[in-house]
């Protein structure tokens, strides 16, 4: 009875070729009955896009005044959460933290499936993918939007490179002698392109929150700044880089709930709290610094009371104490001491409000900032997606699942996971 439960529990023959051998799998079945919600989800995805592609923006809740909406808080934010594969990648490649071999694989994908989705989601909000040529063909120089258009389409491509090794990990794959010289040689480019990205990444984030910045139309999001940069390119940078290596850590977690296995040292991410609580650290000071500059400033020189934009519901003060002190400087202490990281309950705690601190900040700048009104005989604007701005974008997270799981099958991306395999069969013996 046992051979036949385990024989059930197998991945079938064929499936099983694809499987790195010494790698525990689920069955074939279960694993589609695993895909098959996801799959459903990224098919009404793909049908809410027809719509809007076919019959226009206007199936959409977006209006000429409203331009930003779930789409683009959305993207902002998993472009600030997919921050960990530029990240990762500068600390393992450049600064030579070996620890982090054992997550830059699942790094990479996240990265991957953040900016792909992103890049999926933004054809949509243009209307028009035919034209998005345009943006490269006809760049507007003096645009914010054209320098992150390049910077994200072609992070994009160097992701893209640092998923192939990734991909010819596959057991199959490796058994082609070409391909297996040329994941070789593109292991020696490793550094080159994790430099090549960091550089990417800090100017398309920067841009990203400079855009918002430069905006003298809107003083909600207004601020001065050094030169030609406004404060929120540095603050955006800044922020993306602190909750990037909680997000891998967040990602490996579930993955190793989900699985119930051990998949990752607890050292590992150890290195990856105390690093984000690090960096978050310096973020809450600068946010600090740059709110009280602007309520004391900035918004009064254009003639605002600073607490008028706090006047309109739903957007009260306790949004702005929540982005500051609650999601920022409450899990940059979590992650910062060491006793409460040892606590993985708190660890994780900490982790959730750093990465729903940035998503709150992101959500802010779009939504909140083109709510409130900037002229007196203007109203406070409303807004809330329709099922087709929902669909569409879970259907970019059903995608992003789908890759993830079908890359964690076939592919190795714990290199730690066979040897923490091994150590818990022999704990369990000799229990």
């Amino acid at each position: 009875m046992a051979d036949m439960v385990s024989t059930l529990n197998r991945p079938a023959v064929a499936d099983r070729e694809w499987i790195a051998r010494a790698q525990d799998r689920c069955s074939t079945s279960r694993f589609l009955l695993w895909l098959t919600p996801w799959t459903l989800l990224l098919a009404a995805g793909l049908y809410a896009a027809y719509l809007c592609l076919r019959y226009g923006l206007h199936q959409t809740n977006m209006d000429n005044r409203f331009v930003f909406g779930l789409w683009i808080f959305l993207d902002l934010a998993i472009i600030a959460l997919g921050a960990g594969a530029f990240f990762t990648g500068f600390l393992l490649y450049i600064l030579r933290w070996k620890e982090l071999k054992a997550v830059i694989a699942t790094a990479v994908i996240v990265g991957f499936v953040c900016y792909s989705g992103a890049v999926l989601v933004l054809m949509v909000d243009v209307g028009q993918p035919v034209r998005a040529w345009f943006t490269f063909w006809h760049p507007n120089t003096h645009s914010m939007l054209t320098e992150v258009t390049f910077c994200i389409s072609a992070y994009l491509v160097v992701l893209s490179i640092e998923y192939l090794p990734i991909l010819l990990k596959n057991r199959k794959l490796r058994k082609v002698p070409s391909f297996l010289v040329f994941e070789f040689e593109m292991h020696k480019l490793m550094p080159v392109l994790a430099g090549v990205g960091a550089f990417l990444s800090f100017f398309h984030q920067g841009s990203l929150g400079g855009l918002f910045g430069v905006l003298r139309g809107q003083p909600f999001a207004f601020r001065e700044g050094f030169g030609i940069w406004p404060t929120t390119f540095f603050l955006f940078i800044l922020s993306a880089m602190a909750v990037g290596p909680v997000f891998v850590m967040l990602v490996t977690r579930l993955v190793e709930a989900v699985t119930s296995k051990r998949l990752v040292r607890p050292q590992v991410y150890q290195v990856l709290a105390r690093t984000s609580g690090l960096l978050l650290t310096f973020y809450v000071l600068l946010k600090t610094i740059d709110t009280l500059v602007w309520l004391n400033s900035t918004s009064r020189q254009a003639g605002y009371r600073p607490w008028e934009y706090y006047a309109w519901e739903p957007f009260g003060t306790w949004i702005l104490f929540a982005e500051i002190v609650l999601l920022g400087l409450l899990p940059a202490l979590i992650l910062l001491s060491p006793k409460w990281r040892a606590r993985p309950g708190w660890m994780l705690a900490g982790a959730l409000l750093a990465c729903a601190g940035v998503v709150l900040n992101r959500f802010v700048l779009t939504i909140q900032t083109l709510a409130l009104p900037t002229l007196p005989f203007e109203q406070f604007l409303t807004y809330m997606p329709n099922w087709q701005e929902t669909a569409t974008f879970l259907g970019v997270i059903a995608y992003g699942v789908i890759v993830y799981s079908l890359s964690y099958r076939y592919l190795s991306l714990f290199p730690q996971e066979k040897e923490l395999a091994r150590e818990g069969k022999e704990a369990s013996h000799v229990s």
